[in-house]
C-alpha cells in the first residue's frame, strides 16, 4: 500500500550474485562490509509524456533495471561515495555541508539530492556520515529515469539510516522535490512510479494529492522498450526546463484570455480546473486563445500586460531566460490531448474490448506523433526505430511462443531522450 514504508527483507548475500559481487567491491574499496543495501527501479512511461509537471495524470510501470546501493553507516561525518562503473569517478564530502552544483550534473550530485532532501524534511543539522557504493544498470541518460531511481535510492538509504520512518508517498513527494536541487523542472512521475510501483501492473499516476492506481495490462500484448542509443542528460541542457516554462507561459495566457488571475497559476491543469470545462473543451480554447507561430518574450509580455524585466525576473526560471522563442500552442496542444490520450487508455484496459490491442496501439501511436511534432521531444534516431518497428509488425498480429500466441503491439516502447 501506498500509505506503508517500503518493503524490507532479510537475503543470503551468498545467494545473489550481483550483491556478493557489490559486497566484495565494497570491502575492497572501504575495508569493511556493507550493513544493508538499497534499491531502486527504473521506469517505462507508457503514455502520459511531459504533462505531469503540468498536473495531469500519467501512466507509467518500473522497469526491472534498477539502482543497487551498498551502505555502511561510520561514526564520522564524511559521506563517502563510489561507483561500480570506473567512468564515475568517487566522491566525498560532509554530510552536514552538502552543496549541489547546478552547472555540472555529475552523478553523486544525484544521491546528494536524495539526500539533502530527506536532511531538509527532517530539519537535521548533525547527521552522520556513510560509506556508500552505487551499482547502476539502467542505461544512463536513455529516458528510463536512472537519474531519478538514484535520487530515490539514495532518500531511501538516508531515511534507513537515520532509522527514520516515511511512507512511500512521502519518499516519493520528498524526492520529487529534492530533485530539482540539480535545476530539473520536473514533476514527479519517476519517483512516484520508482516507490509506487508494483509487479504485474502498471500505475496510473495522479497528483495533488499523489496517488496510484493499478492498472491491468492486457496479458496477450508484449511490451517492447528499446533504446535509440542517444542521450541526453536533461539536467545538463535546458531543452527539458524550456518545455516545462513554454507549458507555464501558455497556462499564464489562457488564463489571461478568460479572465482568470493569471499570475497564480502555474499549471495548465490548473486552467482546466478553474474554468471546469473537459480537455476536449480546453483543445478548442487552445485553438481560440493561442497560434500556432512562435511567440517572443516581448509578445508574451504584451499579452500579459507585464515589462520584459518583470517576465525575466518573476516567471521565468534562470536557465529559460535567454530563451527566444516559444511555442505555447504546440505544448498546449500536446499536454491537454496527452492527458485525454491516458484517459482513453486506462478505461480500454478496465473495458478489454476485443480489439483492446490495436486501440492501445493507436492511441501510443498518436502519443508518439504529438511528441515529435508538437512537443518536438523525439529525434530522428528514435522516429526511425520507431519506423522500423511498426514496418516490421505489419501483417504479423501474433507470434507463437512457448505454444501460445501471443499478440504484438503494433507500437514500440523506447526511450524519449531529445529533451
Amino acid at each position: 500500500m501506498a500509505t506503508e514504508g517500503p518493503a524490507t527483507r532479510r537475503v543470503r548475500v551468498a545467494e545473489h550474485p550481483r550483491l556478493m559481487k557489490l559486497k566484495e567491491m565494497f570491502n575492497s574499496k572501504f575495508g569493511s562490509i556493507p550493513k544493508f543495501y538499497v534499491r531502486a527501479p527504473g521506469r517505462v512511461n507508457i503514455i502520459g509524456e511531459h504533462i505531469d509537471y503540468c498536473g495531469y495524470s500519467v501512466l507509467p510501470m518500473a522497469v526491472e533495471q534498477d539502482m543497487l546501493i551498498a551502505v555502511e553507516p561510520v561514526e564520522t561525518q564524511t559521506l563517502q561515495l563510489a561507483n561500480t562503473n570506473p567512468l564515475y569517478p568517487d566522491f566525498s564530502t560532509n554530510a552536514n555541508n552538502i552543496q549541489i552544483d547546478k552547472t555540472k550534473p555529475l552523478w553523486h550530485n544525484y544521491f546528494l539530492c536524495g539526500f539533502k532532501g530527506i536532511q531538509e524534511h527532517f530539519g537535521l543539522s548533525n547527521l552522520t556520515g556513510m560509506n556508500c557504493l552505487v551499482d547502476g544498470n539502467i542505461p544512463p541518460s536513455s529516458g528510463l529515469s536512472s537519474s531519478s531511481a538514484l535520487v530515490c535510492c539514495a532518500g531511501l538509504v538516508t531515511v534507513t539510516v537515520l532509522g527514520m520512518n516515511l511512507s512511500k508517498v512521502e519518499l516519493a513527494e520528498i524526492c520529487a522535490k529534492s530533485e530539482r536541487y540539480i535545476g530539473t523542472e520536473g514533476g514527479g512521475m519517476d519517483q512516484s512510479i520508482s516507490f509506487l510501483a508494483e509487479e504485474g501492473t502498471a500505475k496510473l499516476i495522479e497528483f495533488s494529492p499523489l496517488r496510484a492506481t493499478d492498472v491491468k495490462l492486457p496479458s496477450g500484448a508484449v511490451f517492447v522498450i528499446a533504446n535509440s542509443c542517444v542521450e541526453m542528460n536533461k539536467a545538463a541542457t535546458s531543452h527539458f526546463n524550456i518545455r516545462v516554462m513554454e507549458c507555464r507561459l501558455a497556462a499564464k495566457l489562457l488564463a489571461k484570455y478568460k479572465g482568470l488571475q493569471w499570475d497564480k497559476i502555474l499549471r495548465l491543469e490548473e486552467v482546466q480546473a478553474k474554468l471546469g470545462v473537459s480537455l476536449e473543451e480546453m483543445l478548442g480554447i487552445v485553438e481560440d486563445a493561442l497560434h500556432p507561430s512562435p511567440y517572443s518574450p516581448e509578445e508574451v509580455c504584451r499579452c500579459l500586460g507585464i515589462s520584459l524585466q518583470e517576465l525575466r525576473t518573476q516567471v521565468l526560471s534562470p536557465n529559460t531566460q535567454n530563451v527566444l522563442i516559444f511555442k505555447l500552442y504546440q505544448r498546449a496542444k500536446h499536454v491537454y490531448s496527452e492527458a485525454a490520450r491516458v484517459l482513453q487508455f486506462k478505461k480500454i484496459c478496465e473495458e478489454a474490448p476485443d480489439n483492446t490491442v490495436q486501440l492501445l496501439g493507436d492511441l501510443m501511436n498518436q502519443s508518439h506523433v504529438s511528441c515529435r511534432d508538437m512537443y518536438e521531444c523525439s529525434c530522428p534516431e528514435l522516429d526511425q526505430l520507431v519506423d522500423i518497428c511498426r514496418l516490421g509488425l505489419k501483417g504479423h498480429d501474433s507470434l507463437e511462443q512457448d505454444g501460445e500466441a501471443v499478440q504484438y503491439q503494433l507500437y514500440l516502447l523506447t526511450s524519449c531522450p531529445a529533451s
